[in-house]
């Protein structure tokens, strides 16, 4: 029964993708909780497990205020609902147990180790459950020499290459800002979560899912990887640059501030780009000017295509630049800062950035998913607080009455 909410036949087009399927999170941090949160954005009925006292790290361990989950928390868990159990005892335990038995996946990112010796293996769980679908996210593959080792976004992106090529030729490595070791790694296996379920669809079996951080950004790697494929001797570093090709990189613009930059490119596999800039910028001269004849020419006399974009970019403001370049056909972008998209007033009016009410902080900005689905519109929700769905979802799945909760409650069980 549970499989038929996935068939198109079968769902009205006015439910979302993943309506009717439950998921058990007993993730933390990112790298877990950006997985289950794509999931509860394409409908599914995402319950955070949280032990009683604080919840996971996450909500307290980065947060301006004692009183109120982090921003980062929220920021991971939107659309989640939050039951609290107590794993420590056997009365948490035989809980959870009858949690599984009920759910369609469970997914978790502790230490390695940890759930197993709670008694959570897979054999276990799939003999509670054969159809559910076990999700595990870890720093490293459990058959690597650093199986035990624990990871968080930056150990990942050091140890898979995505540290290593990011940076400026002949200085350190530098870690990309974005936190692809945590999300980037999420969102690959948000992927095998939804392929399993439609696996399921035929086989009626659920299955045992691991993904390795390190090995997630090698995935995300493949074009310096193929680059490096190509030579003996190690890729350098490209910083904002393109190897091999010109224009590439960051422009000045006006007023000349820390932040006030655009990236023009000009592809070398469509001439078209460079004749529509120099048109763009007053520099039709540069058409007849044999040093400009290709990309990799130019990349030979790099300077002097950087001095002429400058001389345009400088007088301009980033926003002018992208208008006048973008306008004329050339991939062009200015450089957006955090504070600048919180406030971006295209993305607001696409719903990417939404203010959402929270129960402790009141209005918060959030971006939102950006896959847009025809017959899949999921309203975006709050973050739950710690515990704040214990009547209900124990309620819904379990049958447990409101005076049973209670007396979980009492007995500390949850």
């Amino acid at each position: 029964m549970q499989d038929q909410v996935m068939r198109p036949e079968i769902a009205s087009a006015t439910q979302p993708a993943l309506k009717g399927i439950k998921v058990l999170d007993l993730t933390q941090f990112e790298a877990g909780p950006s997985c289950t949160e794509a999931l509860a954005w394409l409908g599914a009925d995402v319950v955070k497990v949280e032990e009683p006292n604080r919840g996971e790290p996450g909500r307290w361990g980065m947060t301006d205020r004692a009183d109120a989950d982090s921003h980062y928390f929220i920021y991971y868990n939107l659309n989640k609902r939050s039951v609290t159990c107590n794993l420590k005892s056997e009365e948490g335990k035989e809980l959870l147990r009858r949690m599984i038995a009920k759910a369609d996946v469970l997914i978790e990112n502790m230490a390695p180790g940890t759930f197993a010796r709670l008694g959570f293996d897979y054999p276990r769980l799939s003999a509670l459950n054969p159809r559910l679908i076990f999700a595990q996210v870890k720093g490293f593959a459990p058959e690597s020499p650093h199986a035990n080792y624990l990871s968080f976004d930056m150990i990942a992106q050091a140890m898979g290459g995505t540290m290593g090529v990011n940076g400026h030729p002949d200085e350190p490595p530098v870690r990309p800002g974005p936190t692809i070791g945590d999300t980037g790694t999420g969102m690959l296996m948000a992927m095998g979560i939804l392929a399993a379920l439609y696996q399921r669809m035929a086989t009626g079996r659920g299955q045992h899912i691991q993904i390795a951080m390190r090995d997630a950004m090698l995935n995300y790697c493949r074009t310096p990887m193929s680059r490096q494929a190509a030579r003996e001797d190690q890729l350098p570093r490209g910083g904002n640059g393109v190897i091999g090709t010109a224009p590439g990189g960051l422009y000045k613009c006006a007023p000349g501030g820390l932040d006030d930059w655009c990236y023009i490119f000009a592809a070398r596999g469509n001439g078209e780009h460079w004749k529509r800039l120099v048109k763009a910028i007053g520099r039709e001269d540069l058409l007849d000017d044999p040093r400009m004849v290709d990309g990799p020419t130019r990349f030979q006399h790099k300077e002097v295509v950087d001095a002429a974009i400058t001389e345009f970019t400088s007088k301009r403001t980033k926003e002018e630049v992208m208008r006048v370049i973008a306008g004329a056909g050339v991939p062009c972008g200015a450089v957006k800062t955090t504070l600048e998209l919180l406030n971006d007033p295209d993305l607001h009016a696409r719903g990417m950035m939404q203010k959402i009410d929270h129960p402790v902080r009141g209005p918060v900005t959030v971006p939102g998913w950006p896959l847009r689905m025809s017959d899949t519109k999921v309203p975006l929700k709050s973050a739950p607080v710690l515990g704040g769905d214990c009547e209900a979802i124990y309620g819904e799945w379990l049958g447990c009455s409101p005076d049973e909760v209670r007396d979980m409650r009492q007995t500390k069980v949850i």
